[in-house]
């Protein structure tokens, strides 16, 4: 009764601010306190982002998580009970001089736990109910932090804006109440306002952690502000600050330190002492991964790869929980070999990038789409070395074929023997091991001497690969023999082999010099299988000059593919013109010619505006009414106005669907013409395409569609055309005009649709079919070619009927049409309208 909560007495007031601060709140603070320790271990720095101001892991509410804070919940329940059970409001006014603190620290939970409004509504009551707290000021900060966290950062600018003006606070007030506007400009995308807030705050802090992460977010402002000096100074503020900082920033510092090095006017000796400086030392031991890839990074900038990619594996080896680190040292290493034209290596490093980095990020969709683009690259590539180097052996003499396939057998012996020699120590290993077990303590010390100690022989090859003995080595043998055959001919191994009287005889060692060079085609069709002789590679050899050209084309359109797709997907023209002008130069088919030269003619106009005047004068002096011809000399696009050309292919698009084909295919030629070199320009050739098939038929179309395939070969557009070549083409062509019909029409010839005999047509038929009361007919208006279309009428059964109506028309003078009607079956309609062969139609009626 003595500590009643509703009598105003000096015991009672002391008695509940005593319990409320020494109890309650001291227990809660001891919760509070573990609970920020969870949040700072929770909330890990991404320093490939710059860092938000507050060290806080927001949600982004795509998970509810139900887990809670035990911490945070002891701090939230002590500060509910002290509010509960200490709280003395009488008369309208609280006299426990703690309740406001038991408030303030009840919103300080509910904002870490990322419960936003009910913090702000504690905040607000310490505003409304306390306003003489020495406490309001603390109070009105975070509830501008509860503010910004809900997403109104203008409001949370004019109120600490006002209370900075209006009131003297505490230093850490004050840089607390900076550092809150500094977040809020930030989100207001604000960077300059940020920085002044910023500077102020960082001057302020008395907390070392605060400070170095402030001093470090300023550097990163200051860089995406372009001010590398500033950055600079910043960073080596940091860097400064020496154990008084966390050590993850010290190092991140010197990592962007590093980053911002100026390698035309930069001190490089300093900067690789700091590197050695860092790697020494044994409190970096954690921050390795980060170290030698940025090691790596300084290296590769500098032009040496060799140091750089063996920094960035150094890296991967310490890389524990970085995915991201791991994905940038597998993404530039990847990068190394692409320079280097290495695509396989490099696809296989862009493979392990793309498991590290989260999906669906700008960066993980630009390397994917990078590494589905080597896919050809690779094909190809392996495809054009591969022939050229059966050209190159085949145009050996063969002496030099001799010699160079011996040189690859040793090769391959040595090997074998490596192989195997590997194997024998591994079981001598095994079986020093075992004996070890069972042997006598006296006798294990001569078991563990090491196997390499006494010379092994594991098989005659290897016995042979050290020895000098002539017969041993095949060049050796084979260079023999041919010798042998140049001085004496052919000899078989019986009699004296000197008498020319044998000279015609051919020899059966298995080693002779007609299954070597003359009997190419014995060879191929014994197929020797043994690798470790001469004659298995020589009976592999092309001959024929049909399969010779063969691969020549090959190796050419391989060649002629690499140079677009480094020209049109990567960019990289030097690489790009070393293809393209191999193509000219090896002998190439007639329709690689033109689009080969046109493309190095696109590329000498970036890289060589001299070359691209004189390839320019070959194409129109070579192939004058080609289309390349006239894209080059622009010829019919003079004052010509288009729109962008996504609109400009959505119109020409509507006006095929609307059957304008004529007027498409006009325009057509002149938008692709006027959009050359542009990702829309496969999209509008394959409407040409499509369009060139409604009017002038199949053949047009497949030629077309060969000419896509081949240009745009590695766009959909140039995929779909190649599969229409092969899949689709084949069964049109096959299609021929039948016998057997369900269903019959009746054509008749016709202009445009706006030409007066037209209308006419279409009046008629139109008033035939309104009043004919047995079936109800239909008629459409389709085109045919470029000059003639059809008037067609559809849904008759049979020619006997359809002859009936064109008689019926005939002799009603209201239906009668002038122009002769074609009766046809709707199979064999369709067949006119794909080969655009109705005179061969109407002839094969008439036999």
């Amino acid at each position: 009764m003595a500590c009643s909560t509703k009598k105003d007495t000096f015991i009672s007031r002391n008695y509940h601010a005593l319990t409320t601060k020494y109890n309650v709140l001291y227990n809660g603070g001891i919760g509070y306190d573990k609970g920020l320790v969870g949040i700072n271990e929770k909330s890990k720095n991404n320093f490939w982002k710059r860092l938000p101001v507050e060290k806080m892991e927001l949600s982004d509410g795509s998970t509810f998580d139900t887990t809670k804070n035990a911490n945070f919940d002891l701090a939230e329940k002590k500060a509910t009970k002290g509010i509960q059970k200490h709280s003395m409001n009488i008369g309208g006014k609280e006299r426990n001089s703690q309740t406001d603190e038991a408030y303030l620290m009840l919103g300080k939970v509910r904002y870490y736990e990322q419960r936003f409004i009910p913090a702000l509504d504690a905040f607000n009551y310490i505003l409304y109910k306390y306003p003489g707290s020495d406490k309001i000021y603390e109070a009105k900060i975070w509830r501008e932090k509860t503010n910004m966290r809900l997403g109104n950062d203008a409001l949370v600018i004019k109120n600490l804006s006002k209370l900075l003006k209006d009131f003297k606070l505490k230093n850490q007030y004050v840089a607390d109440a900076n550092a809150v506007l500094a977040e809020a400009f930030l989100n207001l995308e604000e960077k300059d306002s940020a920085v002044s807030k910023l500077k102020i705050a960082q001057g302020l802090t008395k907390i070392n952690t605060q400070k170095a992460r402030y001093r470090f977010i300023l550097g990163q402002l200051y860089e995406e502000l372009g001010k590398r000096d500033s950055a600079l100074i910043s960073y080596q503020s940091v860097i400064d600050m020496h154990r008084k900082a966390d050590r993850d920033y010290v190092i991140q510092a010197y990592a962007k330190k590093a980053q911002l090095f100026d390698f035309q006017k930069g001190n490089k000796e300093q900067i690789e002492k700091m590197f050695a400086k860092l790697l020494e030392n044994r409190e970096n031991r954690p921050f390795l991964d980060l170290i030698y890839h940025q090691i790596g990074l300084y290296y590769e900038k500098s032009n040496t790869a060799e140091l750089a990619l063996k920094n960035y594996n150094l890296s991967l080896k310490k890389a524990k929980d970085n995915s991201y680190l791991a994905a940038s040292n597998y993404r530039n290493v990847g990068n190394m070999y692409f320079k280097s034209a290495d695509f396989l290596l490099a696809a296989k490093y862009y493979d392990s990038t793309l498991v590290k980095l989260e999906k669906n990020t700008r960066e993980f969709l630009q390397i994917e789409k990078t590494r589905k683009n080597l896919d050809d690259v690779i094909k190809y590539d392996a495809l054009a070395q591969q022939n050229d180097s059966i050209l190159k052996v085949v145009a050996f003499s063969d002496l030099e074929r001799i010699t160079f396939f011996g040189n690859h057998i040793e090769k391959l012996k040595k090997a074998e023997e490596k192989k195997q020699l590997m194997a024998k120590r591994q079981q001598e290993a095994m079986a020093s091991i075992e004996n070890a077990g069972s042997a006598p303590m006296g006798n294990q010390k001569g078991l563990l001497k090491s196997p390499s100690s006494s010379p092994l022989i594991t098989s005659k090859s290897q016995a042979t690969s050290t020895n000098t003995f002539y017969f041993y080595n095949p060049t050796t043998v084979s260079y023999g023999q041919l010798e042998f055959k140049k001085n004496w001919g052919s000899r078989s191994a019986k009699g004296y082999w000197r008498m020319s009287a044998n000279t015609k005889e051919i020899l059966i060692s298995p080693s002779s010099e007609s299954e070597l060079i003359e009997g190419s085609t014995t060879a191929k069709a014994s197929q020797p299988t043994d690798k470790f002789e001469i004659k298995y590679y020589l009976a592999q050899l092309p001959t024929e000059k049909r399969e010779l050209d063969s691969i020549n084309q090959e190796r050419n359109f391989a060649y002629l593919q690499l140079g677009l797709i480094y020209k049109e997907k990567f960019k990289e023209y030097a690489l790009a013109t070393a293809k393209l002008e191999s193509v000219l130069k090896q002998n190439p088919e007639e329709k690689l010619v033109l689009p080969t030269m046109y493309n190095l003619y696109k590329i000498y106009l970036i890289t060589d505006l001299g070359k691209a005047s004189q390839m320019k004068s070959q194409i129109v002096a070579q192939f004058p009414s080609s289309r390349y011809a006239q894209i080059i000399n622009n010829s019919d696009t003079d004052g010509l106005k288009l729109d962008t050309p996504e609109k400009t292919y959505s119109q020409l698009y509507q006006e095929f669907k609307e059957g304008q084909f004529v007027s498409v295919l006009e325009k057509i030629n002149t938008a692709i013409i006027q959009f050359s070199g542009d990702e829309i320009a496969p999209k509008l050739e394959l409407l040409r395409a499509n369009t060139e098939a409604k009017l002038f038929g199949i053949e047009a179309y497949k030629k077309t569609l060969e000419a896509i395939a081949a240009q745009y070969p590695n766009t959909d557009e140039g995929r779909q055309a190649k599969e229409i070549v092969n899949d689709q083409i084949p069964v049109l062509e096959k299609m021929e005009f039948t016998t057997n019909a369900k269903s019959w029409k009746i054509l008749f010839k016709a202009g445009l649709r706006t030409d007066p005999i037209t209308i006419e047509i279409e009046d008629k038929i139109k008033k035939f079919i309104a009043e004919e009361k047995i079936e109800k007919r239909s008629y459409s208006y389709d085109v045919y070619t470029d000059k003639e279309n059809f008037v067609v009428i559809h849904n008759i059964k049979s020619e006997a009927y359809a002859a009936d109506i064109i008689n019926y028309m005939k002799t009603n003078k209201q239906f009668t049409i002038h122009q002769d009607a074609i009766i046809i079956s709707s199979d064999n309609y369709k067949v006119v309208q794909i080969k655009k062969n109705l005179e061969s139609y109407l002839a094969s009626k008439k036999q």
